[in-house]
């Protein structure tokens, strides 16, 4: 059959299907008990009807009968029924086998870009013709009203018919799935592509950006608000070349062709670095940032800029910073210098601790004790662990007399 060739469909599938699906149309149509059974000349094509009648000796231990007599009941107008349900049955047979060759070529390229024409704008998707057969969807549906679906269309984007878009394929429908299909899944195309995805700045700087096709330049991370703007962290596997004048390209050409596709969302380029301060403090960018304090335990960066930088370190509604810390992985707190000064300022300083006198370590060595009869101390040194020295020793001397004279006027 020229349709099975054309379709890539097996033919002995094909009149299979259609044998079950006339023959559950016939019992109901011919009001039949137990069924009836359906047979397509292969050669001819003619179609045959046959009435089952079940064996009384066939019944089996569950009580269902195995064997049933066949008993012809072809009607004469069967050209024309047979005509309306093969019709229906071949066209879900062939939209079955389409999806199914789709999701065999597809599933294997998520996430890849692909380039479309729009074939159809609705305002819950879009279709995109990506080549004679094969369609996808687009989709932008509000999440406000259907939850389960998904809105892949950046904020204020607006699709013409027969323009040429860029993509990236985030989902293949799989036509066998078991699960509960989302609303209308089985009449939109099985392809799903987004525009939102930060894989598309990625796949967008590989098309532009040479050393990033071949591996030299390395994309670390990206974090996006789609429509506004967008950071892209960069390293080089080669240090003699930059990374990001490699990305930003001879006066700026190579990022302006990706921000012209993503219709002038905002691109920064940063570059990466294995210091989480140093990192951070690109990823401010274009802020400069005075200070960066790390503490790896909590996941938080304190950053310290000056008073002119607060603004653009933070950046409209926040959005500078809260895209840096998505980059980056941290939480980012930033201050500017003069409240950081006010804040250690009012900060208590700890009380000095008293210097505590070492006598035994003293620069100057411990005289004896001994003072005579007149007042002259005696000038000897002492001796360890002795107050007096080994002339003037009590225990020495052996004079108690003397040395209570001694005791006494010390």
């Amino acid at each position: 059959m020229a349709l099975c060739q054309e379709k890539h469909i097996d033919q002995l599938y094909l009149i299979d299907r259609l044998e079950q699906s006339l023959a559950k149309s016939y019992a109901e149509i011919l009001h039949l008990d137990w069924g009836a059974k359906v047979t397509i000349d292969r050669a001819t094509g003619k179609i045959y009807v046959y009435k089952l009648i079940p064996i009384d000796d066939s019944m089996d231990e569950e009580g269902n009968y195995t064997e049933f007599e066949e008993i012809d009941v072809t009607p004469k107008d069967t050209s024309r029924i047979a005509a309306q349900h093969a019709k229906a049955e071949i066209n879900a047979i062939v939209r079955n086998s389409a999806r199914e060759q789709i999701y065999e070529e597809f599933s294997s390229r998520i996430g890849d870009i692909i380039t479309g024409t729009v074939l159809q704008s609705t305002p819950d998707f879009t279709i995109v013709k990506i080549r004679e057969g094969v369609e996808a969807e687009l989709p932008h549906f509000d999440l406000r009203r259907y939850e389960n679906e998904r809105n892949e269309r950046p904020q204020g984007e607006r699709y013409m018919h027969n323009q040429r878009i860029k993509a990236v394929i985030i989902d293949v429908r799989d036509p066998n799935s078991t699960l509960p299909p989302v609303r209308g899944e089985h009449s939109r195309p099985p392809i799903v592509i987004s525009r939102t995805h930060p894989a598309l700045i990625r796949r967008l700087f590989e098309l532009e950006v040479p050393e990033i096709y071949e591996g030299t330049v390395e994309v670390m991370s990206i974090a996006r608000e789609p429509g506004q703007r967008s950071k892209v962290a960069v390293r080089s596997l080669d240090d003699r070349l930059d990374p990001v004048g490699a990305c930003v390209g001879p006066k700026g050409s190579r990022v302006r062709t990706v921000v012209s596709e993503l219709r002038g969302e905002r691109v920064d380029v940063i570059l990466w670095d294995a210091d989480p301060a140093a990192y951070v403090a690109n990823a401010l960018s274009p802020a400069k940032v005075t200070r960066v304090l790390i503490d790896e335990e909590k996941n938080y960066a304190g950053v310290i800029v000056p008073d002119d930088q607060l603004s653009l370190a933070i950046g409209k509604e926040g959005q500078n910073a809260r895209l840096a810390a998505r980059l980056t992985g941290w939480h980012i707190d930033i201050k500017s210098e003069s409240l950081a000064a006010d804040i250690l300022r009012n900060v208590p300083v700890a009380p000095a601790v008293p210097e505590v006198e070492d006598l035994l370590d003293d620069d100057e060595p411990e005289r004896c004790a001994y003072v005579s009869e007149s007042g002259v101390r005696c000038r000897n040194q002492a001796r360890p662990g002795s107050r007096y020295c080994g002339v003037h020793d009590p225990e020495d001397m052996g004079d108690h007399d003397a040395f209570e004279d001694a005791e006494d006027l010390i």
